[in-house]
């Protein structure tokens, strides 16, 4: 079954190759959707595939890469667009 996710990463993630990093967990996975930095200095992230990948990104997204540091993780469910590829905004 097929879910999309949305969530928005908080701390310092932004600087830190967090957008790259993400967008090679996703596609290793098979994950589509995409990355990009907000003017408040969070990521959002949109991940749409099947459960058991998507919540692999996920659990990613609570420590990301070595020179990031996060402090929280807001995830919510939102309806599948039908993407195939993961973009980095």
């Amino acid at each position: 079954m097929t879910t999309r996710l949305r969530a928005v990463v908080h701390g310092q993630v932004q600087g830190v190759g967090f957008r790259y990093a993400t967008a090679r967990i996703a596609e290793r996975a098979g994950v589509a959707g995409e990355v990009t930095n907000l003017p408040d200095g969070t990521v959002a992230v949109e991940l749409e595939g099947d459960e058991p990948s998507v919540a692999g990104v996920v659990e990613f997204l609570h420590h990301g890469p070595p020179a990031a540091s996060v402090s929280r993780v807001e995830v919510t469910t939102v309806e599948p667009l039908g993407d195939t590829v993961f973009r980095i905004r």
